[in-house]
């Protein structure tokens, strides 16, 4: 168990930081500080207590990342409640399914999705609140919330009648081992799995950041990954909210235009991102200069490459702030090319790896011990690794982890907590790969599906794949990546097709159709950009599984 309880680093820091600067929304230039949190909070919490909130009733929350998140996300866990961060893309049938399997008693939406939600499909949520100010935007029948909101500040007055100040925080004692946190890894009804994460498992990713020295109270932060990941949550706003540091939403689509001019404005001294982000900068930043021929050339002279890449890295560096200690970059693997380059120009960058179901974290390396194709060392005296082979330096298996950030299971869903542990409790990363004698990490290959979308997003094919295949004529579908864009590969169900008349010929026709009523189905970022007739049936396992490897390069 880890010593420090992951409530009272909240409890301490708002103390500790009273005066400084905490979270600002960009875009809109409002920023709140330390206090102002701590103020907003209290008066939560008195809306929880007046409303009978229990410790462990959930509270659902979704909507684009914004000072105001944060604040709901730390007043419900502080409370002892459970939080139950939602992706803002979801489509608003698996909303209502995640408020609904969670059971959520009260939801922090944006007006913005709240007017894509049925108050009917989610009849047992007691209330409802605006992201953007808080107000009542819907109560269940009996319940007096928005009386309540009227109330709110001779309700603060009489409970703080000298104004609250930092001497009045007193939040829940909860230990570690409680669950304070349902992150569910997708919303589709039968994929759906609420990830329980206790104290214990986040207090696992906070402390651990401590020791890396890369982060420091009064220091700035620029999140632009969606805050319901794990990833994004961990190390855009818990740990820095611990540490006393400041944290600024973009607020806007991460274009690499949109996110150097923030850069270069906010100058953070630590940068979370997404390999593709990287990815995007490189292509438009360094490549052109690389492919001229006069480049080319000057890159072969010895010596001189090595002031040419100097001046290419500084130009990268002074882009994106010129003021961080490194870049870490998790969620997916980098291409390769990339990571080369950046590696050769001694640029600050380290790759990471993490799971939901650890909080996020599993393994790490600083920037100035990274070795290109690794994704760190395991956490030293927080996890373990093994690999399920007989030869793990040399011999690839599953990667298999235990330790402190590990999570409970899955919520409501023994089965699939049964088979993601083994017989001896470790957990199943899904993962391929090798370790090192240091205990450094190699992923071989994913043998898991899930597809990184462009900011940052989880993208199951599986569940795209189970609307596909429901539209007309299509025997079965598989979801591919190609060039950066879903593609979707349909074996058409020809019997159908010659049984109602229809010509082969009109299949492209038909399956334009079909891709154009999937979309409508689905988050913006699932979105199918193209469906391609296969001619044949898709090769499968024993289990009649279809064999995802032989289409990844189709």
């Amino acid at each position: 168990m880890i010593q420090e309880n992951f409530i009272k680093l909240y409890e301490n820091s708002f103390k500790e930081n009273w005066e400084l600067p905490a979270l600002t929304d960009y875009s809109k230039s409002t920023t709140f500080s330390f206090a102002d949190v701590a103020k907003e909070i209290a008066r939560i919490h008195i809306i929880f207590s007046e409303c009978q909130v229990r410790q462990g009733d959930k509270i659902a929350l979704v909507g684009k990342d914004c000072s105001r998140w944060c604040i709901v996300y730390m007043a419900a866990v502080t409370y002892g409640a459970i939080i139950v961060p939602i992706l803002q893309d979801f489509n608003p049938n698996d909303i209502h399914h995640i408020i609904n399997h969670s059971e959520s008693a009260f939801l922090f939406v944006s007006d913005r999705i709240w007017d894509s939600l049925e108050e009917d499909k989610i009849e047992d949520v007691r209330g409802v609140f605006s992201l953007s100010d808080f107000r009542c935007l819907h109560q269940r029948d009996g319940e007096s919330i928005q009386k309540l909101l009227l109330k709110l500040n001779d309700k603060m007055s009489e409970k703080y009648p000298n104004g609250f100040s930092k001497e009045d925080i007193k939040y829940a004692d909860l230990d570690n081992d409680k669950v304070v946190l349902l992150n569910y890894t997708s919303g589709t009804t039968g994929f759906s799995k609420g990830v329980m994460l206790t104290g214990n498992n986040l207090a696992g990713n906070v402390t651990y950041a401590r020791t890396l020295d890369v982060l420091f109270r009064g220091e700035r932060e620029l999140c632009f990954l969606p805050l319901a990941h794990a990833y994004s949550c961990a190390f855009n706003f818990l740990v820095p909210m611990a540490f006393g540091a400041h944290v600024f939403f973009l607020g806007k689509t991460p274009s690499p235009k949109i996110l150097l001019k923030a850069f270069e404005e906010i100058k953070p001294n630590l940068i979370i991102t997404v390999p593709l982000i990287l990815e995007k900068i490189y292509k438009k930043m360094i490549l052109p200069q690389l492919n001229k021929r006069t480049m080319k050339l000057a890159l072969n002279i010895p010596l001189l490459d090595q002031q040419i890449y100097a001046k290419i890295r500084k130009t990268l560096i002074d882009a994106m702030g010129g003021r961080f200690r490194e870049v870490i970059v998790g969620g997916a693997a980098m291409n390769q090319e990339v990571t080369d380059f950046l590696y050769k120009i001694k640029f600050p960058f380290t790759i990471g790896y993490g799971m939901t179901e650890c909080a996020p974290l599993i393994s790490y390396d600083n920037n100035k011990e990274f070795i290109p194709g690794s994704c760190g060392q395991i956490l030293k005296g927080i996890m373990q690794v093994r690999i399920d082979s007989k030869d793990p330096y040399n011999e690839v298996g599953e990667i298999q982890v235990a330790g402190e950030n590990v999570m409970k299971g899955y919520y409501k869903n023994e089965e699939a907590t049964k088979n993601v542990f083994t017989e001896d409790g470790w957990l199943r990363t899904g993962d391929l790969g090798t370790i090192d004698e240091n205990n450094r990490i190699y992923i071989r290959g994913r043998s898991k599906t899930m597809i990184l979308g462009s900011s940052g997003q989880n993208i199951y094919p599986e569940e795209i794949e189970s609307k596909l295949n429901n539209l007309p004529f299509i025997m079965e579908s598989l979801i591919i990546e190609k060039s950066g864009k879903l593609v979707g590969l349909v074996y058409p169900d020809y019997e159908a097709v010659d049984s109602t008349g229809v010509s082969h010929s009109e299949l492209a026709v038909i399956m334009e159709q079909n891709r154009k009523e999937l979309n409508s189905l689905l988050a913006p970022y699932e979105a199918v950009s193209s469906i391609q007739l296969y001619p044949n049936e898709f090769e499968k396992t024993p289990k009649k599984s279809i064999k995802r490897y032989l289409y990844n390069n189709y």
